[in-house]
């Protein structure tokens, strides 16, 4: 499992002192407010920064940095993930997971069939869809329902479905 989990990704810069403008990945842009701290995936290392100020514009978050005051200070961390930890994280409800812990999971049928690797979570209005990649790159999309998911075991690393009739005819 991932020790950190991204919940942003910076776009941009924002004016001239410091501030960027981030693309939230999480599913409540509102929870940047209660965040002190936050880990800047420099490609190199985790940056541990500050958050000073936190403002919303459109569907971007405005966030600025105790740690930079100017643009040029910011610049580089354009395309740049926004982590935090586990400890930061949301409390989960029941059934629920986070999508980097989901990714890789191996995909087997009610009927003991292995049809491949989780590979991406698609977030749609009704339901997520988990897209099952096989091992000839085939790939497969599985609605995120009790009657498809049949159960989640993240410590073997292991989805076990029920494929609804005719989802392998697609």
């Amino acid at each position: 499992m991932e020790d950190f989990l991204q919940v942003g990704v910076i776009t941009a810069t924002h004016g001239i002192r410091g501030e960027v403008k981030v693309f939230p990945t999480t599913d409540d842009p509102e929870r940047f407010l209660d965040l002190k701290t936050i880990y800047l995936d420099t490609g190199r290392e985790k940056m541990l920064l500050h958050i000073s100020g936190v403002k919303f514009f459109k569907q971007f978050v405005i966030l600025k940095f105790k740690e930079f005051d100017n643009i040029n200070e910011v610049e580089p961390f354009r395309k740049k993930s926004l982590l935090v930890t586990r400890e930061q994280a949301v409390p989960l409800e029941e059934d629920e997971y986070f999508i980097a812990d989901l990714i890789g999971l191996q995909v087997v049928t009610d009927e003991g069939e292995l049809l491949g690797e989780l590979t991406d979570v698609l977030e749609t209005g009704a339901n997520d869809v988990y897209q099952v990649t096989d091992k000839n790159g085939k790939e497969l999309l599985l609605p995120a329902i009790k009657d498809c998911i049949l159960s989640v075991d993240l410590e073997k690393g292991e989805m076990e479905v029920h494929v609804l009739e005719g989802l392998l005819d697609l």
